[in-house]
């Protein structure tokens, strides 16, 4: 592949989350899917996004290790809403791969929403990012 469109290096048809689903049941979506971003999707529109990040930033560690049932308790009456970030930054499938990078270096930002058509069509990570440069740099 020799091409340096979003389109052709993001994960396509993302995993999603509405914005009234609980804190541990987003958490353990991204862990059993292996994946560190969900982009927050209410009736067909993009509101937000929530990172693995955001989450372990809310509680430290050390809060779990005392008070585990607590935290559980307390995180499960709490919607996504109130922890994702609103109107992310997105990308379109059609962007010149560089633009979504000047973005993420701009924003310092991880991922990017990609939309075609006002759709969530995909995400970019840092990750795709850097697998189309190496996959460049071997050519």
């Amino acid at each position: 592949m020799n091409s340096n469109l979003v389109r052709d290096w993001m994960t396509p048809d993302p995993i999603t989350i509405s914005s009234d689903v609980d804190l541990p049941e987003a958490y353990w979506l991204m862990v059993n899917n292996k994946i560190r971003r969900l982009p927050v999707v209410d009736r067909g529109v993009l509101v937000g996004i929530i990172t693995l990040e955001d989450l372990r930033r809310m509680i430290p560690a050390d809060v779990i290790r005392v008070d585990p049932v607590r935290v559980s308790d307390m995180l499960s009456k709490m919607p996504v809403r109130r922890m994702m970030t609103r109107d992310p930054k997105t990308v379109s499938a059609s962007a010149p791969l560089i633009e979504a990078a000047r973005q993420m270096l701009e924003h310092k930002i991880g991922a990017l929403p990609v939309m075609e058509g006002g759709n969530l069509v995909g995400i970019i990570t840092e990750s795709d990012i850097f697998r189309a440069l190496v996959k460049q740099l071997q050519t």
